[in-house]
């Protein structure tokens, strides 16, 4: 299968995103999880002063997790598929957030400049053509010791793990999303974590984009080995 990338995968969102809470709302643990990475933040407080940049937010669930978890920063929230954008700006809880259409490896033209002191990205590094060109922007906004968390579908290397994400989609996900008429988006995203870094290469991917700290933090429940925080900083400059 060739996966769904840049303006195609943008587009099939856009159909998708009628839908997507409700399918996301099946999946046990999803928004606690969610709130789990942000605070593996690690941020102090509730956030007061900070700038934090939510990046791939989708319907605003990686938003709402942080505004739960840090409601005194300043979010601003991006995605490529303005269809996904308009839901998450529509939620009760979206004031005072900053929505930005662009696709994460362009957000100086979209005029989304640093620093932040921390970002977090849900389910999006499957999903850019070049992670390392999304990872060098992520580290140019980011503050020296800033913060980041990568929540995301990346399996641990065991068969078994493979094994019931398939078993999930196929059995699950994929029949309700293709009655939906979603059936494609659906199909590449269960394809796009098979294919993705497993979790010690994406840790790997991490430092050689020039972060330090990195960790690769499992998520528990069914996901144990499916999806993982990784959460890594940038290097404080010393000079």
């Amino acid at each position: 299968m060739t996966l769904l990338r840049d303006e195609d995968l943008a587009a099939a969102f856009d159909h998708a995103s009628r839908g997507y809470d409700a399918l996301v709302a099946a999946n046990p643990g999803y928004h606690a999880h969610l709130r789990r990475s942000v605070r593996r933040l690690g941020l102090p407080g509730h956030g007061e002063g900070m700038r934090v940049l939510d990046l791939g937010c989708g319907t605003g669930a990686s938003t709402a997790a942080l505004r739960t978890v840090l409601p005194a920063a300043d979010i601003t929230a991006v995605d490529a598929s303005a269809g996904m954008l308009a839901r998450a700006a529509a939620k009760p809880w979206a004031g005072g957030v900053r929505f930005v259409h662009a696709p994460a490896e362009h957000l100086a033209g979209a005029h989304v400049h640093g620093p932040f002191d921390a970002v977090f990205a849900a389910y999006l590094f499957r999903n850019v053509t070049d992670p390392d060109a999304v990872l060098g922007t992520v580290r140019a906004v980011l503050r020296p010791g800033g913060r980041l968390a990568v929540h995301e579908y990346s399996l641990s290397g065991r068969r078994t793990d493979r094994a019931v994400w398939t078993l999930v989609c196929r059995g699950i996900v994929q029949p309700v999303a293709t009655l939906l008429g979603d059936g494609p988006l659906y199909r590449h995203l269960w394809h796009s974590v098979v294919r993705f870094d497993p979790a010690d290469r994406f840790a790997a991917r991490l430092r050689g984009a020039g972060f330090d700290k990195v960790r690769a933090l499992p998520l528990p429940g069914w996901q144990t080995g499916i999806a993982h925080t990784f959460v890594a900083a940038r290097p404080e400059d010393h000079r």
